[in-house]
């Protein structure tokens, strides 16, 4: 019974961010509220003590079930704008939201884009959301969406450059809010400010580097925003914002040679996940774009 109470707390924590996810994919809440169900009744008859990021599997899982749901779908199902407000994602006309819905609200590319989205075949749209979005590595997304990661970042990049196209305020609105964040992150752990790092830092955060970053002298991996936080604290001098694959990150770039690119995922304002990858390979593959200071 403590396994199981530990598992439904667990689970809680990661609910909001997967609701955001089943939500931009599905747009409707009622849908997105099924796909989080089904999330965990399958987590809840899985045998968990081999992941080594559950939330990682979980929006995998929950990646996988919006899929199936767009893909199974006979008839548009999307929420009106009064239909979002009554279930509480959005306020009503008129009404003042409270501080959860604002940090929603915030966090989110809106409404708008979810128009644009729909346009998109149902492999470019998790592609899309659960890489851009939700910073998930695309030889994560590839098997939700049974191609391979080059693919699955192609996929990404068509998408990419339709919203972009379609809807360019919300996806530079989003992307602002993501560099204030990776910018607060860098400065924080340059000038060693630990109790800024905290505040930038989900105090659930993960970090997790590659063979190559290990080697290189990183952490393999570290949980918790103390840990992570007392990580970098005094450490990041070099480092730079970057666009990595569209999405703001970071890299070490001594020379103008990339030798380290970090990936965040950000939901709600705070970092939840970092990604170090110094493998040449994967390095390459990445579509880097130094961001001026």
């Amino acid at each position: 019974m403590r396994d199981q109470d530990w598992l439904a707390e667990r689970f809680e924590q990661d609910r909001g961010r997967l609701r955001g996810v089943a939500f931009r994919m599905l747009g409707s809440t009622a849908e997105a509220d099924d796909a989080v169900q089904e999330t965990w009744l399958r987590l809840s008859r899985t045998d968990i003590s081999e992941v080594g990021n559950l939330s990682g599997w979980l929006t995998t899982v929950v990646g996988r079930i919006c899929l199936d749901m767009l893909r199974s779908r006979t008839t548009r199902r999307e929420d009106t704008l009064d239909d979002a407000a009554e279930t509480g994602l959005l306020p009503a006309a008129g009404a003042t939201p409270d501080p959860e819905q604002e940090a929603l609200l915030a966090d989110s590319v809106g409404l708008a884009l979810l128009v644009v989205l729909d346009t998109l075949a149902p492999a470019e749209r998790l592609a899309f959301v659960l890489h851009d979005m939700f910073a998930v590595p695309f030889d994560e997304v590839a098997p939700v969406i049974g191609k391979s990661p080059d693919a699955a970042r192609q996929l990404a990049s068509r998408a990419r450059r339709r919203v972009q196209g379609q809807a360019p305020d919300a996806a530079e609105a989003d992307q602002a809010r993501r560099r204030a964040v990776v910018d607060a992150f860098l400065t924080a752990a340059r000038e060693g400010r630990f109790e800024d790092l905290l505040t930038v830092l989900d105090p659930d955060v993960v970090m997790r580097a590659d063979a190559m970053a290990v080697k290189m002298g990183s952490t393999a991996e570290a949980h918790g925003s103390q840990t992570v936080a007392g990580y970098w604290s005094g450490k990041a001098a070099e480092a730079r914002p970057a666009l990595l694959d569209g999405i703001v990150g970071a890299v070490w770039a001594p020379g103008g040679k990339v030798r380290v690119a970090l990936s965040f995922t950000v939901a709600d304002g705070r970092i939840t996940a970092i990604d170090l990858t110094a493998d040449r390979a994967a390095l390459a593959a990445l579509d880097v774009e130094l961001l001026s200071v």
